[in-house]
């Protein structure tokens, strides 16, 4: 069990993130005590996505090929339109998540970044929510869907937008506490 004033967090994310599902985590997981690690796929800046037009940037701490998945306790992938389906299209963005998957670490989505999960194969068979417009995709990949702010199944959390913040980072904070996951294969 990792208490979350020791757990080291990563965010993985490209441009068009929606600017609080990434802000929100970043800071509120830091607050907690958290190390919080921002990747990209080059580990340059990337720009939000705020109210329909281009928000804030963000600095990375690294680029996606230096991440070793056994440095950190916990994955938060933030949504957006625009950056989970670029980083869906990503094949080494997808190898990543599965392997914090088959690693038992945690995993939080919000809002379309459950796309992700489904592109890496590990939401079968779980309890998930997103995004509304979203929700066909992952019960189309096997998903039990529902509408709700937060759903947790096996360390893996996902929620449906930002309005949902508070719950998402909360059960994030809680799932990591509960430690690695030993999850059956999707």
């Amino acid at each position: 069990m990792t208490q979350i004033t020791e757990a080291k967090i990563l965010i993985l994310s490209t441009n068009g993130f929606e600017q609080s599902e990434l802000e929100v985590p970043l800071k509120d997981l830091k607050a907690k005590g958290a190390t919080v690690h921002v990747a990209t796929t080059d580990g340059e800046a990337i720009k939000g996505w705020d109210n329909g037009d281009w928000g804030a940037s963000v600095d990375a701490d690294l680029p996606m090929s230096d991440v070793n998945v056994a440095d950190y306790d916990a994955l938060v992938l933030p949504g957006g339109q625009i950056n989970p389906d670029i980083l869906r299209a990503n094949k080494d963005a997808v190898a990543l998540v599965k392997s914090f998957a088959d690693h038992g670490k945690t995993i939080g989505a919000i809002c379309h970044a459950p796309w992700l999960l489904v592109e890496a194969g590990i939401i079968k068979g779980r309890k998930a929510t997103s995004y509304g417009s979203i929700s066909t995709d992952l019960k189309n990949a096997g998903a039990h869907w529902e509408d709700s702010e937060v759903v947790a199944d096996q360390g893996i959390v996902t929620s449906r937008s930002p309005e949902d913040l508070d719950a998402f980072v909360s059960k994030v904070v809680e799932e990591i506490e509960e430690g690695d996951h030993e999850r059956k294969a999707a």
